[in-house]
């Protein structure tokens, strides 16, 4: 049998022994193993390279329009969603009156993501829907020693704590944290993050990946985490989970199912507990006229 040629980093494939359910980018090799990271599920592997198949042009087509479609649903739920939360803001506002001279004041956002390629995305879908983040790709190891000097710096109000991950039954059960590639990471980055902001109301914070210790995460101090079902979570699933938090008002709770339901992964894949919203409104608007004339 001849000798078995290394896939390129960033070459898409999938895995023969999976039936090639889930796409992958190549991330790194090592003899005759790749590492692998999940192209749009926050999921990380290794697999010999005998089990790897590149996929072919026509057949990735396919699944980025798939991929696309699923987004584009998400999306359209939240708008509807923030429609109704800004005529629900502005008539609490206003005390019933159609009175439209507010400002908004959104809350500060920051994500830390351990893949650059999801890191990118997930600004890019920020951006669309209004929301300004901070955006820094950290390695998921090094988070827990990061994070401090970070919250310190931008004084977030929402917190991502996400990358890759995934569980491995042959490593441990389900309840032990070293049967997880990269969930101990995101425990102690939680942790160190609440040891400057203990309040879960000042600070709200989503952390996880694909397969993520849920219950530890929660207990850590995240407000919302994944994964309960150790299922793969969407790249953007975090994104639908802050724009929810953002943008509802500071004086209601989030309703928990209310946040899920526009996720690409649902209650399986992510769980959380109540939480306030984080938007603020307030009045009246000056406008640069206005402020000229004082």
């Amino acid at each position: 049998m001849g000798k078995i040629q290394p896939f390129s980093i960033g070459e898409r494939v999938t895995r023969k022994s999976y039936n090639h359910d889930v796409l992958f980018r190549v991330a790194s090799v090592k003899q005759e193993y790749a590492f692998l990271h999940g192209e749009d599920i926050r999921l990380i592997a290794d697999a010999p390279m005998s089990d790897l198949q590149i996929i072919e042009e026509r057949e990735l087509k396919k699944r980025q329009e798939r991929e696309k479609e699923k987004e584009e649903y998400s999306y359209r739920l939240f708008r509807q969603d923030y429609q109704l939360m800004k005529e629900k803001r502005d008539y609490i506002s206003s005390n019933g009156y159609n009175y439209e001279n507010f400002f908004q004041i959104p809350p500060r956002v920051l994500h830390l993501d351990g893949d650059v390629s999801y890191l990118k995305k997930c600004i890019k879908y920020y951006e669309r829907i209004g929301l300004q983040v901070h955006g820094v790709h950290v390695p998921e190891k090094d988070m827990p020693f990061q994070i401090g000097d970070l919250v310190k710096k931008i004084q977030p109000n929402i917190i991502i704590i996400t990358g890759h991950d995934s569980f491995s039954k042959q490593k441990g059960e389900k309840h032990e944290l070293r049967a997880y590639r990269n969930s101990k990471h995101f425990v102690e980055a939680v942790r160190e993050a609440r040891k400057i902001i203990p309040s879960l109301d000042q600070l709200v914070i989503f952390a996880g990946a694909c397969q993520s210790h849920f219950e530890l995460l929660i207990r850590a101090g995240a407000n919302f985490a994944s994964s309960p079902s150790r299922i793969n979570i969407h790249a953007l699933d975090p994104v639908y989970i802050v724009a929810k938090i953002a943008y509802t008002s500071f004086m209601e709770k989030v309703n928990v199912w209310e946040v899920l339901r526009n996720t690409l992964t649902g209650e399986k894949g992510i769980g959380g507990i109540e939480t306030r919203g984080m938007h603020r409104t307030g009045m009246p608007y000056l406008n640069d006229e206005d402020i000229a004339e004082m």
